[in-house]
């Protein structure tokens, strides 16, 4: 079996062979897909959904973004702290972005929340840059979402979760090792649609 480190690697590789215009369908239909499933989730209600902002050869989540805003959802994006620590600034259109100090991300301005806000959340979109069928995923390697996860298990109280990715970062079952510290994810949002990850509902 691969190394997460060997996985994460090659999927990255991968990721950099994607062309412009690849990358930018991906970003619409992620868009459409992920707010069909945030409107399944919430029932069609306004709600709050974690996001992201995809980075270099990340999925792009921008559109993703705008459209669960433009769905009349309110968004919330993570600020790395020390410690693997997440706060979170509501975003909107007008929302600028600062390079972090802590990860290779960019990061909203504005009024941070701490990460127990995540526990009312209807729903949580996870980085990843490979899951397994399984429902093992692979993050950025910072460990900052396994974490975050871990806290809400503690308060016994966990939104849904899909990590997003494209295509082909979805491998077989048990292709990726899993640790003690390892949260599983249910679902992946791919360009393709939503797949669903055996074992874990």
């Amino acid at each position: 079996m691969a190394s997460k480190e060997e996985i994460r690697t090659d999927r990255r590789q991968y990721r950099r062979t994607l062309l412009p215009e690849q990358r930018a369908a991906a970003g619409e239909a992620l868009a459409r897909l992920g707010t069909a499933w945030a409107g399944r989730i919430s029932n069609e209600a306004p709600a709050t959904f974690a996001v992201y902002l995809g980075v270099a050869y990340e999925p792009p989540t921008k559109p993703l973004i705008a459209a669960l805003h433009e769905a009349g959802h309110q968004v919330l994006l993570p600020v790395c702290e020390p410690d693997r620590q997440l706060s979170w600034v509501y975003w909107t259109p007008s929302t600028t972005f600062v390079r972090s100090a802590y990860a290779p991300i960019d990061e909203p301005e504005g009024e941070r929340f701490p990460s127990s806000l995540i526990a009312s959340v209807a729903g949580i979109f996870l980085p990843a840059t490979a899951v397994d069928r399984t429902g093992n995923r692979i993050g950025q390697g910072g460990g900052y979402y396994d974490r975050l996860l871990q806290g809400l298990e503690a308060t016994g109280v966990r939104p849904p979760t899909i990590a997003v990715v494209y295509d082909d970062d979805v491998l077989p079952p048990g292709a990726i090792p899993a640790e003690a510290f390892d949260r599983p994810v249910p679902e992946a949002l791919t360009p393709s649609g939503v797949v669903g990850l055996a074992g874990h509902g």
